[in-house]
């Protein structure tokens, strides 16, 4: 029995990347809102909050997101297997789309053809509408408020300065990393001296 189920989780990791990688325009962050209800609110294979963790891993490691992404969610499930069926799903699709179109649309035919021309048209709105929304998802369940929203929009604005070094994102990963490190220090220690006083105030009772 456990032998049929570790089967089909690697099936459905593969089938469950693939429909996304199929349906997808847009790049890695238009398949972030698509793979988060798929594996959080469908399936249930995370939580919320693992996913957010996960895509932030993504986020940091160089190489494509959608890969990345469907990676960390295959390794979190079921190992290295897992992480090949997932990324298995999310490249076939996307591997003959684009084989397709260096074989039949020439940059030529998408200009000169009006039907074709007029989907690519139709698309764009759909692919905006699909990357904003898992900024909108991410930020509510990170419970991003007014105290921390001046945060993402000093980063964002920085980074679109084009100013020289300032607007290197690797920059602000490795100083968010420390931060949340030197965050996650304070709340250790206060949780520690919180902890001793409890345990003081016991015994002077």
């Amino acid at each position: 029995m456990t032998y049929i189920k570790s089967q089909s989780i690697y099936f459905q990791l593969f089938s469950s990347f693939l429909r996304i990688g199929a349906f997808t325009f847009g790049g890695g962050w238009a398949m972030i809102s698509l793979i988060e209800r798929e594996v959080v609110d469908n399936k249930r294979w995370i939580k919320r909050e693992e996913f957010l963790d996960l895509l932030a891993v993504s986020q940091a490691l160089p190489g494509v997101l959608a890969i990345n992404i469907a990676v960390a969610v295959g390794d979190h499930l079921r190992g290295m297997k897992g992480s090949v069926a997932a990324a298995l799903g999310t490249i076939a699709p996307c591997f003959a789309i684009i084989l397709t179109i260096a074989v039949f649309l020439t940059p030529e035919l998408i200009q000169s053809n009006h039907v074709v021309s007029s989907i690519f048209r139709g698309i764009r709105p759909a692919v905006v509408a699909l990357i904003v929304a898992p900024v909108i998802t991410s930020a509510k369940s990170m419970k991003l408020g007014w105290k921390t929203l001046w945060i993402p929009v000093v980063v964002a604005l920085l980074i679109w300065s084009k100013l020289p070094w300032i607007s290197n994102p690797i920059l602000f990963i490795i100083i968010g990393g420390i931060a949340g490190y030197l965050w996650l220090r304070r709340q250790e220690r206060r949780l520690s001296m919180a902890r001793i006083e409890r345990e003081e105030k016991e015994e002077g009772l």
